[in-house]
């Protein structure tokens, strides 16, 4: 299936590594330009430089630290100087695990910070292109914890949710000019996120790492992790030309782990 991107530019956050690299992959197989973007621009450029020469060539290794201000009105001013992108992709990086009742305040307004307010305000530079041009795909990675909340995982329960109220207002808002604004929540999903994760469970709980994952794995219908390629793919039509009537939505990719309809 032609997705329709290509040519397009696109603009994926949280780029070096897991999900934002597979994503970088897939709308550079589908021949969109894309820059890619985190503090650790030359991770992403080592990763892109072992790519065949005709897809590593359509990364542009960009960096960009969504706890700094300056950085992410730095990145903008640069792409809107050149005509902005038509595919935003926003997906930061998981905050430490933590419980609600301990979570200090100091930590709920750093990460929401990084995690929330700067990505509201780097939409909201990147969309007058895309409104002027009638065609736009704003992508948000969330989690499936703002569905079905994540034990320990306080401050990604609450911060993530926050932007699907957001996004869901932000695609009413735009849909007459042509811009699509959905959401993606990944269940667990072979990265280095959810390795970390399963290391600080067997931790706590004195097991293998494999024990947890075996445990993990239990609770999911499909009996396994995904790949990172297997979510790249949802995120990829999402920001097609073919997903133009689907807007203001929350995707689940989680093996069915969610058990709510």
């Amino acid at each position: 299936m032609d997705l329709g991107i290509a040519g397009r530019r696109a603009l994926v956050v949280g780029a070096s590594r897991g999900l934002g690299q597979a994503i970088a992959r897939a709308l550079a197989a589908e021949g969109a330009t894309v820059f890619a973007a985190a503090r650790k621009s030359e991770a992403i450029a080592a990763w892109a430089a072992g790519l065949p020469p005709a897809l590593g060539e359509r990364i542009v290794a960009t960096r960009l630290d969504l706890a700094d201000l300056a950085s992410v009105d730095g990145l903008a001013d640069g792409l809107l100087a050149d005509g902005g992108v038509d595919i935003l992709v926003n997906n930061s990086g998981g905050p430490p695990p933590s419980e609600a009742r301990e979570t200090p305040r100091a930590a709920w307004l750093q990460n929401f910070e990084a995690m929330a307010a700067n990505v509201m305000h780097l939409t909201q530079r990147l969309l007058p292109p895309m409104a002027e041009r009638r065609w736009g795909r704003v992508v948000t990675i969330a989690s499936s914890g703002v569905e079905q909340p994540i034990p320990r995982l306080a401050l990604s329960n609450g911060i993530r949710a926050a932007l699907v109220g957001w996004s869901k207002t932000l695609a009413g808002e735009v849909a007459g000019d042509g811009i699509t604004v959905n959401m993606v929540l990944p269940g667990r999903i072979q990265t280095e996120r959810v390795d970390e994760l399963d290391r600080a469970a067997a931790a706590r709980q004195g097991a293998s790492i494999d024990d947890v994952a075996r445990a993990a794995r239990t609770t999911i219908p499909a009996g396994r992790y995904g790949r990172p390629e297997e979510f790249a793919d949802v995120v990829a039509f999402l920001a097609s030309e073919r997903a133009a009537y689907v807007t203001g939505t929350k995707v689940r990719v989680d093996g069915g782990a969610t058990r709510s309809i």
